[in-house]
């Protein structure tokens, strides 16, 4: 059976090798020592890769945070989106921590942390009468019961009706989008978020649908400047618990540890701490 050692709040060293960050920090007595940690690498402000090749943001700092607690070496390696759960089974990696919402279908395949985070979705568009029109100055939780929804949902149907909506593949957002309006607008899939921004800055779609700190952050690029968000900030039991952190079925010993390392970096305030730096909000579940 692989077991932890108490946690240690020593602080890591880390070096950028092969745009992985390898955090270092004490052996645990026996057991698991290293962790292999995938991340897309390309989600700011939660994770980005730096003309550097290292990787930066909200969850690599968290992570560090957490490896130190467990005196684990974690290298954190970038990997794309699409088969990232498949090469997680397929023993590639050891975790993944990406943004990574807590669903049925998911839980389904791989095993969850508790969330770390909890955050909103929204669309965005660089349509001046849409801007002016659909300000996102509220936000509005939905249940994901159709029935209690129908009406924040046909206000968002009649938004977009005869749009083309950028969105990134095999996320949650994607499942959303099209349940919810592949009836009333064309729906356009991206490999990135960065991707579905750069086409909507291009005019070759009208809207896209991501996560608002997402967009948040990118909007404050120069590059962004005609891009608003649109339409209500959506939250609330739809998304399910939140985000968090995934491992194998298998690796019951592995989640255990992370799941206290994080209730002890929420109970003294280091998500919140990190959160504020990233995003300028608290997003603790």
């Amino acid at each position: 059976m692989r077991s932890f050692t108490r946690f240690s709040r020593d602080l890591l060293t880390y070096t950028v090798l092969g745009g992985s960050l390898m955090f270092t920090g004490p052996a645990t007595a026996k057991g698991w020592t290293t962790v292999r940690v995938a991340t897309e690498g390309a989600y700011e402000p939660w994770n980005m890769t730096l003309p550097n090749g290292e990787i930066a943001g909200f969850e690599p700092e968290l992570l560090k945070d957490l490896c130190a607690r467990l005196k684990l070496v974690c290298t954190l390696q970038a990997q794309d989106w699409d088969g990232m759960i498949a090469g997680l089974n397929a023993g590639k990696f050891d975790m993944m921590m990406d943004a990574i919402m807590i669903t049925p279908e998911r839980q389904a395949v791989v095993d969850f942390s508790r969330p770390y985070a909890a955050t909103q979705a929204v669309f965005v568009s660089t349509d001046p009468a849409m801007i002016a029109n659909a300000p996102s100055d509220h936000t509005v939780k939905l249940s994901g019961d159709p029935t209690e929804d129908q009406a924040t949902l046909a206000q968002l149907q009649a938004l977009v009706k005869g749009k083309t909506i950028g969105i990134q593949s095999g996320t949650a957002y994607t499942d959303f989008i099209e349940k919810n309006f592949k009836s009333v607008a064309t729906i356009r899939v991206y490999k990135t978020s960065g991707e579905h921004l750069m086409d909507l800055n291009a005019g070759r779609i009208d809207v896209a649908f991501d996560d608002v700190t997402f967009f948040s952050s990118a909007l404050q690029n120069p590059e962004n400047k005609a891009v608003h968000m649109v339409g209500p900030k959506l939250g609330g039991p739809i998304w399910g618990p939140g985000e968090a952190l995934a491992f194998r079925k298998t690796d019951a010993d592995l989640k255990a540890p992370f799941n206290e390392a994080l209730s002890a970096a929420l109970a003294d305030g280091t998500v919140k701490r990190l959160a504020e730096k990233w995003f300028k909000a608290d997003i603790a579940p």
